[in-house]
């Protein structure tokens, strides 16, 4: 038995396993980095451009004294000296959206963890399932030769037998159905954990120290979708702004220098502004739908305010349940035992029927099984309050984990690193490290 429970895993150790082996994660992981390159590329439009190019033409027909083929080679670059701060407000939308998609990760992550804590508890039910059944099998079974015993000597009827014949098929039916639901709750297992279930040690209910409205406060301001809400208002807000000003007019500076074939030399520098004048409504219009989007945006706060509110709200209501119902399966187990354990001492002296011990023994079962249920829908429903306030994490939990870091691949980003400089290497480095 001490061996037993010293490698029984916890739900601690399949947490960690989901964390670590969830292709979820992985996914949206990768959709974060496309985000922070979107920072990087609104920050290389503040950067000089420089680009070359080479021509070669020949000449049909050939003019007298005139080169077959001429060809020049040039070399151009262009910086924006003034937009209005459009690429500017551009970097600060894309960060605020940056924001938002870390808030979306996080939320995954609740996803996979709470996932994985449904699948580690239907394991263990299932399990229990299977140890009642075939608990409750073996007894059926010695019921039935008790009722052919004494049908043998005259005490019961063959009717009794039968009763008791049918028990013991229903029970393994039952059983089988147990196994059965033991093999689907194992893949789901697999599926969201990364590997097969070991022997799963038992689980208490997570710590919920907080009201139901105090953890409807601390989820309308941690909860990842909300979070993520509010990000998004933010980024329309920049949006409006950056419309704004199309209005007004821009300056770039522009240099090229060229050579021909023959070594002939050019140079040029141009300084150009320009602004629009009239844009068939274009540019109001722009205006008008960048405001209505944020509009959009608000509205989607307010309604992840009241889901988290409602979330956090069905949760307690689902804790409160299954609490309540596991203190009156106690009780109605007790009860049912010792109705099973007089009744069946009673028709052993000929008072009760072999129908009166069945109908005992499927009482005791049924309490046995709400006790499981019970149990179950504690422990999930005390993890679906966690999730609920936002805390259903990697963090929150102190999981045995390699946390991933949601701001180191956008710090090597942000400023558009070249591909040849140190940063530019380093990232060249972190993306083979991810991609093994």
């Amino acid at each position: 038995m001490a061996s037993t429970a010293v490698s029984a895993e916890t739900i601690a150790n399949a947490l960690a396993d989901a964390y670590n082996n969830s292709g979820l994660l992985a996914q949206n992981r990768a959709v974060l980095r496309a985000a922070d390159e979107d920072v990087a590329q609104a920050a290389s439009r503040l950067l000089p451009v420089v680009s070359w190019a080479a021509a070669a033409t020949r000449s049909f027909p050939r003019a007298v004294g005139a080169d077959v083929i001429t060809g020049s080679l040039s070399l151009s670059a262009s910086l924006t000296l003034y937009d209005a701060g459009a690429n500017q407000l551009a970097i600060a939308a894309q960060k605020q959206l940056v924001l938002g998609t870390r808030e979306s990760l996080r939320d995954v992550e609740q996803q996979v963890l709470f996932r994985a804590v449904q699948a580690y508890m239907s394991v263990r039910s299932t399990a229990e399932f299977i140890s009642l059944r075939q608990n409750n099998l073996r007894v059926l079974q010695q019921e039935l030769r008790a009722a052919q015993d004494r049908f043998d000597v005259g005490e019961v009827t063959r009717t009794d037998v039968a009763l008791a014949q049918a028990s013991v098929a229903s029970a393994q039916s039952l059983l089988s159905g147990a196994q059965g639901d033991a093999r689907q709750a194992a893949a789901e297992f697999v599926a969201a954990v990364g590997r097969k279930p070991g022997d799963l040690a038992a689980v208490a209910p997570a710590p919920v120290s907080k009201s139901e409205s105090e953890a409807a406060a601390l989820a309308v301001r941690n909860h990842p979708s909300v979070l993520q809400a509010q990000y998004s208002v933010a980024a329309n807000e920049l949006a409006i702004e950056r419309a704004k000003t199309a209005y007004k007019p821009t300056v770039s500076l522009g240099a090229d220098i060229g050579v021909d074939f023959n070594g002939n030399a050019g140079r040029s520098v141009d300084l150009s502004v320009g602004g629009p004048i009239y844009s068939g409504g274009a540019l109001p219009s722009q205006v008008r739908q960048a405001m209505a989007t944020r509009d959009q945006a608000r509205a989607a706060l307010h309604l992840a305010s009241l889901g988290v509110q409602q979330s956090v709200s069905n949760a307690y209501a689902s804790l409160q349940v299954a609490r309540a119902s596991l203190s009156s399966t106690d009780e109605q187990v007790r009860a049912a035992r010792v109705a099973f354990e007089g009744i069946r001492e009673e028709a052993t002296l000929g008072a009760r029927t072999t129908l009166d011990v069945l109908n005992a023994e499927q009482n005791l079962l049924s309490a046995r099984a709400n006790v499981i249920t019970a149990q179950e829908g504690e422990v999930n429903a005390s993890y679906a309050v966690l999730s609920a306030m936002g805390l259903l994490t990697a963090e929150h939990l102190n999981l045995n984990v390699q946390q991933y870091d949601p701001a180191a691949y956008y710090n090597l980003v942000k400023d558009a690193p070249a591909a040849l400089s140190e940063q530019g290497q380093a990232l060249d480095r972190v993306l083979r490290a991810i991609g093994q």
